[in-house]
C-alpha cells in the first residue's frame, strides 16, 4: 500500500527565498534518485505565506525509510532547520 506524507512547515520571516531554494534542490535529488517516491511537491499557503505544505507519496514504508536516510535529505534537513520557526508537523497517510 502506498504511503502519503503531509508535512506542515512554518518558515521564519525573511527566509522564504532561501527555504524554497534549498527545498527545490532537495526535491530534484529525490525525483532523480528515489524510484520509490511517487510525489514530492512543495506548496505555500495562500492564507499565511510563511506556512508551507510538503505533499509526498511513496510506494511503501521502506521507500519512506530509504528517503529519510539519504545523504541529500540529511544535509537539506540541517540547512532547512535553520530557516524554520518550529519543528514541522508530519502526518502519515494511507493511500486509498
Amino acid at each position: 500500500m502506498a504511503v502519503g506524507i503531509l508535512a506542515t512547515i512554518t518558515v521564519k520571516e525573511g527566509m522564504n527565498a532561501e527555504f524554497e531554494m534549498v527545498f527545490a534542490a532537495l526535491a530534484e535529488q529525490v525525483r532523480a534518485n528515489e524510484p520509490g517516491n511517487l510525489l514530492y511537491v512543495l506548496n505555500r499557503s495562500r492564507a499565511n505565506g510563511q506556512v508551507y505544505k510538503v505533499m509526498e507519496q511513496y510506494e511503501n514504508m521502506e521507500a519512506v525509510q530509504a528517503h529519510r536516510q539519504t545523504p541529500y535529505f540529511l544535509a537539506a534537513n540541517e540547512s532547512l532547520g535553520k530557516l524554520v520557526a518550529a519543528a514541522p508537523e508530519i502526518e502519515l497517510l494511507d493511500t486509498v
